[in-house]
């Protein structure tokens, strides 16, 4: 919901702020007071999270910083970012192009096309399937060798099986000991395949593969599945996680990093540190399946270093596998995401020691006269960003203005719970945003308290998207009651309802 209309994330008020944030960030890092405080949530990083803490160190790391495009401090991430977003010589227009400044005319202009011809110039780092008996050119498979930020050839970058290749993916998956896959895309968008579906609901052999899937974990934002492969010949038996991210939008980017960042520490904490390389994929392998692994390997480097190298990063990236940031609009979100990241850090607490942890937080510095759960809570608010009025359109529309309480609480476009039952008008609009819970997405409605005009509305909504209850956080009013104080018959359009004055067994 929007709060105030002129407000923005990046006036001079809440810039300083974030700077004071992202300060006090570093100096969490570097002292041990702060880690004391924290360590009843555990000895983990502060941005991993459930990852235990590794040897850090650029000795043997991949990823070196250039002389033209230094790492950035994390402690003045924000600035950089802030500048790069408001620059009028160069900013990330500017560098985002500069990737392409080595490519010919035909290749930058046909960057999204031919994705097979283009790879052949990274055919030195690709992965090499073991040919199949009689079959010498069967070795290949769309896919590339990554660095990780500790590790050489951390991730395999591939895209998203097609029918014919499903068993060429599940081979390379026994070959290269993958415990863990992350999958970016959807099996279908925009009324699009974006990749075959090819795990099976049961078992299912594959060639000589037999997978069967053990266990499926349903989040809102993301699903992992667990599967156990075996092989002909084979006596040993395989397990593999499926980490299925699927709150990608089908256009652009994620509205914020959260839920991804969680994600990213949960496929980290989950893969053994002796597994073999991470399969990560989207459609194409590239745009999505880039931003992944630009954020694992920048997490890391961030929580070693305290500083980031987002441009050579992405630039090593480039030389491994073609076009792996496709747009600029995933350039800029990369680095949003790696700011909240660090000014955020891991916030979940294990319920056995959320009690303990809470009055920790709750406890009065005497030196800084705050809490941790004020700084918390302050650090919420300035790296949230407040809505646009764009973003609100349909509820700014003339016909819909009537319909809001107030022209400070209003939901964005994109949460919106259209109406479906007709009322006699067209009108499908009403004040209220599509929320999700941790298990499942859009599993709350928020809406205000309904107005004399919009009673009809408040019901319909309810009929139309089966709600079975209603909590109700504020005071009634008899005279903007939503519904009659006796039993009575109320008919709205379609609907014929029996509106009791002790809530039923229907809605609660």
């Amino acid at each position: 919901m929007i709060g105030s209309m002129d407000r923005s994330f990046t006036d001079q008020s809440t810039l300083q702020e974030d700077e004071r944030l992202a300060l006090s960030f570093m100096d969490a890092q570097n002292c041990s007071n702060r880690s004391e405080q924290r360590s009843t949530v555990n000895e983990s990083s502060s941005l991993l999270g459930g990852s235990p803490r590794r040897q850090c160190g650029r000795k043997g790391s991949p990823y070196h910083t250039g002389q033209l495009h230094p790492a950035v401090r994390v402690a003045d991430l924000l600035q950089h970012i802030n500048q790069m977003k408001t620059a009028e010589g160069y900013g990330f227009k500017q560098e985002y192009e500069s990737f392409f400044d080595d490519w010919d005319v035909s290749k930058k202009k046909n960057k999204t096309k031919g994705r097979h011809d283009s790879l052949l110039a990274h055919d030195r780092h690709r992965v090499k399937l073991h040919p199949l008996l009689g079959d010498p050119n069967s070795d290949y498979i769309n896919a590339n060798y990554i660095d990780g930020y500790h590790r050489s050839n951390h991730f395999i970058a591939t895209q998203g099986p097609k029918q014919e290749s499903v068993y060429d993916f599940w081979r390379m998956v026994w070959q290269e000991n993958c415990f863990s896959i992350v999958m970016i895309t959807k099996l279908v968008e925009v009324g699009r395949v974006k990749c075959c579906k090819y795990w099976p609901d049961d078992t299912e052999i594959y060639g000589d593969i037999k997978i069967t899937l053990l266990n499926t974990e349903m989040l809102s934002e993301y699903t992992v599945r667990t599967f156990t492969l075996e092989r002909r010949g084979y006596s040993a038996k395989h397990e593999v996680h499926q980490f299925h991210f699927t709150s990608w939008p089908e256009h652009g980017v994620p509205y914020h990093a959260t839920g991804l960042l969680a994600f990213i520490r949960r496929v980290k904490a989950s893969t053994p540190p002796d597994a073999g390389p991470v399969v990560v994929h989207c459609s194409v392998g590239a745009g999505r399946t880039g931003c992944y692994i630009v954020l694992d390997v920048m997490l890391d480097m961030a929580e070693c270093e305290g500083v980031v190298d987002i441009y050579n990063c992405v630039k090593t990236l480039c030389s491994r596998r073609i076009n792996m940031i496709q747009t600029e609009e995933q350039y800029v979100f990369i680095h949003d995401a790696i700011l909240e990241a660090c000014l955020c850090g891991e916030t979940a607490i294990s319920v056995s020691e959320f009690s303990l942890t809470y009055k920790e937080m709750l406890r009065v510095d005497s030196q800084s006269n705050s809490s941790q759960l004020r700084e918390e809570f302050q650090t919420l608010n300035s790296v949230t960003p407040h809505l646009d009025v764009e973003e609100c359109s349909i509820a700014l529309l003339p016909r819909n203005r009537e319909k809001n309480r107030t022209m400070d609480v209003l939901p964005p476009d994109r949460c919106l719970p259209f109406l479906i039952t007709t009322d006699g008008e067209s009108n499908n609009y009403i004040n209220a945003a599509l929320t999700d819970s941790f298990n499942r997405p859009a599993a709350f409605i928020v809406s205000l308290h309904p107005l004399p005009t919009t009673t009809a509305d408040f019901w319909r909504l309810v009929f139309d998207y089966g709600c079975t209850s209603l909590v109700m956080l504020n005071q009634i009013n008899q005279s903007n009651s939503a519904w009659v104080s006796a039993p009575s018959f109320v008919i709205m359009s379609e609907m014929l309802r029996t509106i009791m004055p002790r809530p039923t067994k229907d809605v609660k």
